[in-house]
């Protein structure tokens, strides 16, 4: 399988956004989801795991330009049918070099991505 395009809904100030479903992930090396045109800074993720826990991994990044890829992975243990809030991560440990950021998940997962804007 491929990676899943996640796409950005974004945050609107001083307004409201509907709840969005997120993406569903596929789980294995290789699969998960990516942010294509990431703004790491501004990115907060909400992932929700299924019935059994799991991991939810967002890969290091290129170097470059990803100056602290070193750091490697973060890795975020999930709780059976937990929703947990993620981000905003450092573009210099985690963007690719395309502009994307990656994740991959041990079991299937939902990830909806929020773009917070810097406009208040």
């Amino acid at each position: 399988m491929a990676r899943a395009a996640v796409v950005y809904n974004n945050l609107v100030p001083n307004g409201s956004l509907a709840d969005p479903a997120g993406t569903a992930l596929t789980a294995g090396a290789g699969n998960g989801g990516q942010i294509s045109g990431a703004e790491p800074e501004k990115t907060v993720l909400r992932v929700v795991c299924g019935a059994t826990g799991g991991n939810f991994t967002l890969l290091q990044g290129d170097y470059p330009p990803a100056l602290a890829s070193g750091q490697g992975d973060y890795v975020e243990a999930l709780s059976s049918n937990a929703s947990e809030w993620l981000g905003p991560f450092e573009s210099g440990r985690f963007i690719q070099s395309d502009g994307t950021l990656i994740f991959e998940t041990s079991q299937s997962m939902t990830v909806t991505a929020f773009l917070v804007p810097r406009s208040t």
